[in-house]
């Protein structure tokens, strides 16, 4: 019965290839079904998804659960954003600079913050470099150090000592130790730490009640998604461990929330909160400043999108003659994805507490109905179940 019915599934999908699509009606059902399927693979524990249709939440709905024998996944089950985070942390910094308390351009030497880079490159990049990742330092620097247990502070100090790849303000290399100094900048322009002021600034307001950017803050939740990874071994999933040290870089890490108030902050990220992020803001944000051709794939199939750049926190690509904007965040055993169209003011989050990369082809999937494309099975659901 369970085989007939994921038969049935992927025919209706296939059925819909063959019909031409209107402007913006989104399948729920389908999508609904989709996820279903989704959820019943080996590689899956628990699945979160909202999605945003002309600026309206239109569909939040949980699937699987937080740990094997634990919760069922609700709207309200908090999960980890991991990398998610930059663009909130880019959009705040924005949002200071158009209140005039601090310049995108000033150099980081002139905030007297914990990073030093190489050939005193902190006394020519600026808080835009820093945001946007042009550092000139080889990608994901010196994250094994704070996963092994070092002070995040302690680690900037020591990233002179690497060689550059390019000179400052050149070229894109992914950062979160040292995007994490924008929390020091943002204390320093706004005399409160990076907790507080993305409470009263953005949470708050929003009433994003379950978002916090601390450990304590993350399990003190009565649901949250327990991370799982996958076991070759065994061809199974098993329970992994809360990585601690995302959440001391929390700028670049440290967030976590329902999917109703990850949704809730797409919302306002579309513009359509103008009381808490105002439009030039979110203009300057969602700028795109470098080239990222080499991660086009971060929407994982290289020929879906046509450019792929970043800007303060944000990814920004161009799609079918549309412009996207969105993230991914990951750390071991859970994901998180947003991706939406400023303009149709249409996207979806999701977050899911495994290892499995399935569920990033949800975003396109919901974009192609959204913009009347041909659906494709993004999530690679119609291949052999696992």
């Amino acid at each position: 019965m369970m085989m007939m019915k994921k038969v049935l599934i992927a025919l209706a999908f296939l059925f819909t290839l063959g019909q031409s699509a209107v402007a913006n009606p989104i399948n729920y059902e389908l999508i609904d079904a989709r996820l279903r399927l989704l959820i019943d693979r080996d590689d899956m524990m628990g699945l979160a998804v909202a999605i945003v249709e002309n600026g309206q939440i239109t569909f939040v709905k949980g699937y699987g659960y937080t740990e094997l024998g634990g919760s069922k996944v609700d709207e309200n089950t908090a999960f980890r954003w991991a990398s998610v985070s930059k663009g909130l942390s880019g959009t705040l910094a924005a949002q200071m600079a158009h209140e005039g308390k601090l310049s995108l351009d000033s150099h980081l030497s002139e905030w007297h913050t914990t990073l030093r880079l190489p050939g005193a490159g902190e006394s020519v990049a600026t808080v835009r470099d820093l945001l946007s990742h042009q550092l000139g330092l080889v990608p994901n620097a010196y994250d094994n150090k704070i996963e092994g247990g070092a002070d995040p502070a302690k680690v900037r100090a020591t990233l002179a000592g690497l060689k550059p790849i390019c000179k400052v303000g050149s070229c894109h290399g992914y950062q979160n130790v040292a995007f994490d100094t924008i929390s020091e900048i943002l204390e320093t322009s706004t005399g409160k730490d990076f907790e507080t002021l993305t409470r009263e600034r953005v949470f708050d307001p929003l009433g994003m009640t379950s978002a916090k950017v601390t450990y304590n803050g993350f399990i003190s939740s009565t649901n949250f998604a327990k991370p799982h990874s996958w076991s070759s071994r065994s061809n199974a999933l098993y329970r992994s461990s809360i990585t601690l040290p995302y959440f001391k870089v929390a700028a670049a890490g440290g967030v976590s929330s329902s999917i109703r108030d990850l949704a809730i902050y797409m919302q306002a990220q579309m513009g359509l909160r103008p009381d808490v992020f105002h439009p030039e803001a979110l203009k300057v944000s969602h700028e795109p400043l470098v080239d990222t051709a080499l991660r086009k794939s971060a929407t994982d199939r290289e020929d879906q999108v046509e450019t792929a750049a970043y800007g303060l926190g944000w990814r920004i690509y161009t799609y079918k003659g549309h412009r996207l904007i969105g993230h991914q965040g990951m750390v071991r055993g859970t994901r998180a994805l947003i991706l939406f169209d400023p303009v149709l003011n249409t996207g979806v989050v999701a977050a899911w507490n495994s290892s499995s990369s399935r569920p990033k082809g949800l975003q396109l999937e919901v974009m192609d109905m959204a913009y009347g494309l041909p659906p494709r099975d993004r999530m690679d659901l119609m291949d052999k179940p696992n």
